[in-house]
């Protein structure tokens, strides 16, 4: 690994042809950090490689980590692609250890139903009142719908006015698009105006964003790095989570 100043590094592997036509497919358009990753192999991979290495890519991501598995929850619109694994978002409550959360953006309810699960209270605010409907049917599902308390409402103004140990934020984001580009904290213009509002009433303030996302343009607060749990995707970075504590 050598370092290129602050464009990052450059990453040197000897590998065999077919995986090296592997890695490209799989690094393709990534960007990491805020930064572009750029791949390139050495000599020239055949047309039939590249082919083989997208395909093989392809087949490993139908093995990922399920969103919902109980099946009568459901995740419709936006939560197709924007919902937490079921088994991160129980990982997440765990995490939490039982404090008291206010969750920004509750869209299908999983990553609600998982602190709930883990014994947290749970107050969950969402703008649309069809996503608050389905994340309500969700933790019934799930046996926590008495753990959560749901407000129709926009976080800018009702988030302010709560209290919690922890704020959790999934601002709205999903699909390829933010694993391919670059993103910081104004692509989201919710997380941008909320973390300018005053949170004196959250001792930490957690945040899920795409690996895209570059760290820095949210002052103090420490990354991880969280992988998915099924074969196609346990070394896949699902999403990053930023935590910021109060001082």
């Amino acid at each position: 690994m050598t370092p290129l100043g602050e464009d990052g590094y450059h990453v040197r592997l000897t590998l065999p042809p077919v995986d090296a036509a592997l890695l490209v497919a799989r690094l393709r358009g990534l960007g990491i950090d805020g930064k572009p990753l750029e791949v390139e192999a050495k000599p020239g991979l055949s047309r039939n490689l590249v082919r083989a290495g997208r395909l093989a890519e392809a087949r490993e991501r139908r093995q990922t980590t399920p969103g919902f598995t109980r099946p009568l929850a459901r995740a419709t619109g936006e939560g197709r692609y924007s919902l937490t694994p079921e088994a991160l978002a129980l990982r997440m409550g765990e995490l939490a250890g039982g404090r008291s959360v206010v969750e920004a953006c509750v869209g299908s309810g999983g990553n609600s139903i998982g602190f709930a699960r883990a014994g947290c209270r749970v107050v969950g605010f969402d703008v649309d009142a069809e996503r608050l409907a389905e994340a309500r049917h969700n933790m019934a599902v799930y046996g926590v719908r008495d753990r959560v308390r749901l407000v129709h409402g926009d976080a800018l103004t009702g988030v302010p006015k709560e209290s919690a140990d922890i704020l959790f934020v999934d601002p709205p984001w999903g699909g390829e698009q933010y694993d391919k580009r670059v993103s910081e904290r104004a692509s989201f213009p919710l997380l941008d105006r909320l973390l300018d509002q005053d949170l004196s009433g959250y001792q930490e303030v957690w945040i899920k964003v795409p690996n895209s996302f570059c760290v820095a343009s949210v002052e103090g607060a420490a990354p991880s790095a969280w992988f998915g749990e099924a074969a196609g995707d346990r070394h896949r970075i699902k999403f990053v989570m930023l935590r910021r504590v109060r001082a």
